[in-house]
């Protein structure tokens, strides 16, 4: 076994959704509605750190992540528009069509934004209670391009801030995913 002073083990889980968005004042055509089949890669640590694993062997059950992480994304993200919460315009123009799915970010909805709302608001949010704290978000946008966020340390010992909630409007009597 290697020495726990030189080992840290971590785990990636991929996660996959569909969403579009538009990038308030782009200078080119990412400021027009568009969208992405978004992959996450997700890195996470034993939160005590080091090389801790469990009775079976792991750091987290990799099910459990992807519950937690792809549930939130899921519900939250999956098959809607993601809006800045200044761009006025875009939440006029979404609140119009029905039945609509959107989710309203603080910040423009860029892959390095998204990537590190994963990170910092979602994930210790979502993973709470599983022993682990998220370490790395890769983002990708395209099959050819990702943004990466990573935490510089341990998080403080605070509560973990809320992720906002999806805003869903559609009267059809039947639904259907």
């Amino acid at each position: 076994m290697a020495d726990a002073s030189t080992t840290q083990l971590a785990l990636i889980r991929q996660l996959k959704f569909c969403a579009g968005h538009r990038l308030y004042r782009h200078e080119s055509k990412c400021a027009f509605f568009h969208g992405h089949n978004y992959r996450v890669d997700l890195e996470v640590v034993a939160a005590k750190g080091g090389d801790e694993v469990d009775e079976v062997g792991r750091v987290v059950d990799f099910s459990l992540i992807k519950k937690r992480m792809l549930g939130w994304l899921d519900d939250h993200w999956d098959h809607a528009f993601l809006i800045y919460e200044e761009d006025k315009n875009a939440l006029a123009a979404i609140q119009m069509v029905e039945p609509v799915k959107y989710f309203v970010m603080p910040h423009n909805p860029t892959a390095e934004n998204m990537a590190r709302y994963l990170l910092e608001i979602v994930a210790p949010h979502v993973l709470t209670d599983l022993g682990v704290i998220a370490r790395q978000v890769s983002l990708w946008e395209t099959s050819e391009s990702c943004a990466v966020a990573t935490r510089s340390e341990h998080p403080v010992a605070i509560g973990p801030a809320m992720p906002g909630t999806a805003i869903i409007k559609d009267s059809r009597s039947s639904v259907t995913s």
